[in-house]
């Protein structure tokens, strides 16, 4: 019982490794014993390559690699939220639990994003019927036969790292005549651009559920001139966010994919992870990172906005490093909204090690705990000097047409967030 992972790299998929569960614990899935060894041919081809890592930090060679879970790479790639409900649907499997991840993975990881897959999970081509595609009218309006062959195809939330949680979300493909399919439905010299498509949370009827996806287009709008880094503008239409991949690039017919891991992924934390601390993830990003002073700013300065836009839904997965070739670095911003508005209460998952439920982040000591990766007077001052941007931030979102109400519950803590980042300019003794 095994499963080969395939990696893109030079313009086609290459056979990397093979992974196998342990027997006696597969009914444990992501909790169990198992072992990972690259191809011999891929290693061979590949000795010592960091671009041809599966990830970052497992060099490519002969050993064999035994471990106590799943590599946490691998989560990212199963089917989670509503995705994993419409997968379980599919193979018609009624209870849901860790007996079923094995299966998951090997039906369900046939297109994930990033530019790894797993081989006996893709999908073979989609019946005649639906090679001409879907209007994007079908799309917004979710029509029955665009749901029942997005759910056929694996379209719904096919899972990684940009795709995880409980909203409906779609990954798919617009061809070069505008119609839409199921990512792998299509040749690569076919495609024009690959998107996510988001529908709201939980119950449609909840207008909140709604008012959180209006506002993630305006939000990555913020990020984008408060200088966070992000990439093409989202588009809102009739209850549908449609959002372009950026782990995907298309040009001249070709298509390159980008690797991607989550946080979780690269900072080794196993299982569907849980609450880490800010610290751990700074470090892990240091460790990958080919700038790692220009990402940890990066960081920071995504985590000043989440706090001061209350963007609560932190986790792990919500974050991620993108490979282009050799260079590594935080991918763009993704899964920006106010989540605090969401009707289920999504607390603030990720935290720095003396931040209370509540309270602001004690940025000076922040500073002194990551003075091994950025010199703690330099990024105080920087911090410092961030206070009159945050406090900008009201102006800002008018300027990029956040909804009023939205904005009206955020005044108070946009104020707090600048004064404690105002309190960190270090003291200068005369």
């Amino acid at each position: 019982m095994k499963f080969h992972i395939q990696i893109y790299r030079n313009d086609q998929w290459h056979t990397a490794a093979v992974f196998e569960p342990d027997p006696q614990t597969l009914d444990k899935g992501v909790e169990g014993g198992c072992r990972l060894e690259y191809d011999h041919d891929y290693a061979i081809e590949n000795i010592a390559q960091a671009s041809a890592e599966l990830i970052p930090g497992l060099p490519v060679g002969f050993e064999l690699h035994r471990y106590q879970h799943w590599p946490p790479f691998l989560v990212d790639l199963l089917p989670a939220g509503a995705g994993r409900r419409a997968w379980l649907k599919r193979m018609q499997i009624e209870n849901d639990g860790p007996q079923v991840e094995w299966h998951l993975l090997t039906k369900g990881a046939g297109h994930p994003p990033g530019s790894l897959r797993i081989a006996e999970a893709v999908s073979p081509p989609p019946p005649d019927q639906f090679k001409i595609g879907f209007p994007r009218k079908d799309i917004i309006e979710q029509r029955e036969d665009f749901i029942e062959y997005a759910e056929e195809r694996g379209a719904y939330v096919a899972g990684a790292s940009s795709v995880q949680g409980e909203a409906p979300k779609y990954m798919l493909v617009e061809d070069t005549n505008g119609m839409f399919h199921a990512e792998g439905a299509l040749s690569d010299d076919r495609i024009k651009q690959f998107w996510l498509v988001k529908f709201p949370r939980g119950r449609r009827s909840e207008e909140r559920n709604y008012q959180v996806l209006r506002n993630e287009a305006p939000y990555l709008e913020v990020a984008r001139e408060f200088g966070v880094r992000v990439e093409a503008p989202l588009t809102y239409e009739d209850g549908t966010l449609f959002v372009p991949r950026f782990d995907r690039k298309v040009a001249d017919g070709h298509v390159q994919r980008l690797g991607m891991q989550s946080l979780y992924a690269i900072a080794g934390i196993p299982g569907y992870g849980a609450a880490v601390r800010h610290e751990v993830y700074c470090r892990a990003i240091a460790n990958v990172a080919n700038k790692p002073e220009n990402e940890i700013r990066e960081y920071l300065l995504r985590d000043i906005l989440n706090l001061a836009l209350r963007n609560t839904d932190n986790h792990g997965r919500n974050t991620a490093i993108l490979r282009d070739g050799a260079q590594i670095a935080l991918s763009p911003l993704f899964d920006f909204a106010p989540m605090f508005l969401d009707p289920e209460g999504i607390s603030r998952v990720s935290r720095w090690e003396n931040e209370r439920p509540g309270g602001q982040p004690e940025w000076a000591t922040i500073c002194e705990n990551l003075k091994d990766i950025l010199d703690p007077k330099e990024t105080r001052e920087w911090l410092a000097g961030l206070s009159g941007q945050v406090l900008a931030l009201p102006d800002l979102m008018k300027q990029c047409r956040v909804e009023e109400g939205v904005m009206q519950m955020l005044f108070r803590r946009i104020k707090d967030v600048a004064n404690a980042l105002h309190e960190t300019k270090p003291v200068v003794i005369a």
